[in-house]
């Protein structure tokens, strides 16, 4: 089955002929595009693979994977829809390009931070690493969908001191689950709100070059 998703795939600039690479899929928060992801890891584009994929519903001046009714509570049909066809991306681009299958990486911010780490549990070993920024994982996930061991994938969360979203209660609960559940976890507390600082962005871009390294 297809993705109905809209991509934006951006190979290394030079490759070498049966080389694999490892791949970033971008997922954007609600409001925003693809293209704000591709750029926040702009200076890994010579060394990974990047997906970044547009979410399908209009929202503001942007995008969104699915709507909310409200706070962990998700249009569940959409939320559903938006797994499947992410799943789906994840699929089609390891089958197409030079993809390292062992070095999966899933990055996002906000909704495309919940959206990233549930990926994560559905397809555990497959995901070497999660950059998840300003999101939490929905309990409904953990209760109703086939999750599976994330003891082969590291996570790098990223948390707003003054998120007035996503309080940094949320952050703290979301590394303890984490820290029971992946092989490692590095949690971060930026000073700053529901957003990307520049501090987060030159800490993820380290955290996955140095993680695409380790075998």
């Amino acid at each position: 089955m297809a993705s109905t998703y809209i991509t934006e795939v951006r190979v290394p600039s030079t490759t070498a002929e049966g080389k694999k690479y490892p791949v970033i899929f971008a997922l954007h928060g609600i409001g925003y595009n693809e293209q704000d992801m591709i750029s926040l890891v702009e200076e890994l584009h010579d060394e990974f693979i990047v997906v970044g994929i547009r979410g399908n519903l209009t929202y503001e001046n942007g995008y969104a994977y699915y709507y909310l009714k409200n706070y962990g509570n998700p249009e569940r049909e959409l939320f559903d829809s938006s797994i499947e066809n992410l799943l789906n991306v994840i699929e089609e681009t390891t089958n197409q390009y030079p993809v390292d299958p062992s070095k999966r990486y899933l990055i996002g911010f906000s909704q495309g931070a919940i959206l990233s780490m549930s990926l994560a549990l559905l397809l555990g070993e497959k995901i070497k690493g999660v950059v998840a920024m300003n999101g939490y994982i929905p309990n409904f996930l953990i209760e109703e969908f086939p999750i599976k061991s994330l003891n082969q994938t590291d996570v790098f969360l990223a948390q707003g001191g003054s998120d007035p979203i996503f309080p940094i209660k949320i952050g703290n609960e979301t590394d303890e689950y984490l820290r029971k559940h992946a092989h490692a976890v590095k949690y971060v507390i930026y000073p700053a709100g529901h957003e990307i600082s520049a501090d987060t962005q030159v800490d993820l871009c380290r955290w996955l070059r140095i993680n695409a390294k380790n075998e």
